[in-house]
């Protein structure tokens, strides 16, 4: 059984919920700067990517999977909501609120506003009433991926090269399954990623290095203020862009 909730204040900031049911608006904050939270709320979502395609298959092109229920859930949902428009980012289950069922999506062009978080919710919620995937209640949230977004797909590594990301490996290369460096890109079913390495007592030198992109268990950009002002860039272009493109309508 869903029980209604929103959340305000959350952990990252841009991150955007809507909780389903009874409520009948959003509310974003961003670091407790509510003026700036509710422009971009309001007009967008939290933010943009500048060369994703809008052609979306059926097929689901991530490179993650969730196990057990987070799997059968996304299963689930994931056709309906490439139905709608938009694009499943991840699905976790957590024992936040005693228990919570968070969907994370975003339209093809990485945009998410509250009215499309709405419109999600409004769209899952019958679904996961009859699917029932948890005992008892729980709280469903529907999500925008947040700037320090989790890095699901291959162009995800693509849209934010330059950026600065941590990668969570499978298994230990060279001793370790934890990295953090620059993003460069996607090739060859590898992300590239700049580090920086240190031999020794010798000199810190940064390299480049290939991940294969199935050995990735887990990546998300690292919040700076290079990689908001960015988001913030992007965001207000796809303003303007539909803007633009109500207006030749």
């Amino acid at each position: 059984m869903i029980i209604s909730t929103l959340r305000v204040d959350p952990p990252d900031p841009l991150f955007l919920f809507w909780g389903p049911a009874r409520l009948r608006s959003a509310q974003a904050r961003v670091d407790g700067r509510q003026g700036l939270g509710s422009w971009l709320g309001g007009q967008l979502g939290w933010f943009a990517h500048e060369h994703m395609t809008s052609e979306q298959g059926t097929d689901d092109d991530r490179f993650i999977r969730e196990p057990g229920i987070a799997g059968a859930v996304a299963e689930a949902v994931r056709p309906a909501l490439v139905e709608l428009g938009y694009r499943l980012v991840r699905v976790q289950i957590s024992g936040r609120d005693g228990q919570t069922l968070q969907i994370m999506a975003e339209r093809p062009d990485g945009t998410m506003s509250a009215g499309d978080c709405e419109k999600v919710s409004k769209q899952l919620s019958p679904m996961l009433d009859v699917m029932d995937p948890l005992s008892g209640a729980y709280r469903l949230e529907i999500s925008s991926p947040g700037i320090d977004r989790p890095l699901v797909r291959s162009t995800d590594f693509e849209d934010w090269s330059g950026y600065e990301a941590k990668i969570n490996l499978k298994q230990a290369v060279s001793g370790k399954r934890r990295f953090r460096g620059t993003l460069e890109g996607y090739e060859g079913d590898e992300i590239r990623v700049e580090i920086e390495i240190k031999d020794g007592d010798g000199p810190v030198r940064r390299e480049m290095v290939g991940f294969p992109i199935e050995l990735v268990d887990d990546a998300r950009l690292v919040l700076t203020d290079e990689l908001i002002r960015e988001s913030l860039r992007r965001a207000k272009k796809a303003h303007q862009g539909l803007e633009d493109q109500a207006k030749e309508d």
